[in-house]
């Protein structure tokens, strides 16, 4: 067995862009084979389950999780990596607040299914569906259960620390590479457990270089309706929904930048409780209108409330689900 301190990284819930933002580090992803014994990373090497159960617990030093907790095996592999690792960093949006995959906890797993499999544009017209097993001339066969709801890494099992983003910035990554190496070699201690790595302790709009004046909105609009949309102005004062006062700093504003609303995929900025809340009285505090039909009319410029309020954070809001997908699923 090598001497050198083991890496793992492992994909739940996700669509991968964060194992595909490791590997954009370029050259420093060099630095993570020549300094780790890479043991687990299904999407990169061919590692086992059986191989990480054969492990002493605690002999993983660091373990990336990306993605959420939406199956049973999503579950069990999460408990299986916290016993093996002695730091469990919840790595990007999925892990750390439930992302694009944590929308779904507004349908019941029926309503789920039935979409994927029976809908225009699937072509199934024996009407079959998936089965929790199958018994086939070499044994029986099991795919994963789908749980009710998604759940963040941390309402499952103790985690070390959270890197936001969708994904984190590559940057960023090699930073907390930097920061690794540098700890294994008694340079530097790692930050207190449970802070937030990678990214900033302020808001998107503080990194914004965009002009903010006086905010008097009389109405929402998509950013395509804006014409033109001005270059330094706050794209808020413009009309056009941004999170930028609720979301955590540490992307330089980037969608900004480049003319684009925050969209908050680094989620909520520190002491934000719920991330939904803090944007809605954000929002409410540039509405220029007293009249209830007035701000009314206003707010419904915005056409998707939830995928604003919550698009990224929503399994990890005090809301957390649709009550429907608790009710019908015997919660």
């Amino acid at each position: 067995m090598s001497d050198k301190p083991k890496f793992a990284m492992y994909w739940a819930a996700s669509c991968g862009g964060c194992e595909i933002a490791v590997l954009n580090t370029h050259e420093k992803i060099l630095d993570v084979d020549a300094i780790f014994d890479v043991v687990f990373w299904p999407v990169a090497v061919d590692t086992k389950y059986k191989d990480v159960e054969a492990m002493e617990d605690g002999s993983i030093l660091l373990t990336l999780w990306n993605g959420g907790i939406r199956n049973d095996e999503n579950e069990h592999i999460a408990h299986l990596l916290r016993r093996k690792s002695k730091i469990l960093v919840a790595f990007g949006s999925c892990a750390t607040e439930g992302c694009i995959p944590g929308l779904a906890n507004l349908s019941p797993v029926d309503e789920i299914v039935s979409t994927a499999f029976n809908t225009l544009t699937t072509d199934n017209p024996q009407g079959i569906y998936p089965q929790t097993s199958y018994n086939a001339p070499e044994g029986v066969l099991t795919i994963p259960t789908l749980y009710p709801v998604l759940r963040t890494l941390a309402q499952v099992v103790d985690v070390d620390y959270f890197m936001p983003g969708c994904p984190p910035e590559s940057h960023q990554i090699a930073a907390v590479i930097d920061l690794v190496v540098q700890v294994l070699q008694g340079k530097a201690e790692l930050p207190p457990k449970g802070s937030y790595i990678g990214a900033g302790n302020s808001t998107v709009c503080d990194e914004c270089k965009r002009t903010r004046n006086q905010k008097t909105i009389t109405a929402f609009k998509r950013i395509q309706e804006v014409a033109p949309v001005d270059p330094t102005l706050c794209i808020l004062e413009q009309g056009v929904p941004c999170n930028g006062p609720a979301t955590r700093s540490g992307c330089n504003a980037r969608c900004p930048a480049a003319g684009a609303q925050c969209i908050g995929c680094y989620g909520p900025a520190e002491g934000v409780i719920d991330y939904g809340a803090r944007l809605i009285t954000a929002f409410a505090s540039v509405v220029d209108a007293r009249e209830p039909a007035e701000i009314e009319a206003i707010l419904d410029g915005i056409p998707d409330p939830v995928g604003q309020f919550y698009r990224f954070n929503l399994a990890d809001s005090l809301l957390r689900a649709n009550v429907g997908a608790w009710k019908k699923n015997g919660h």
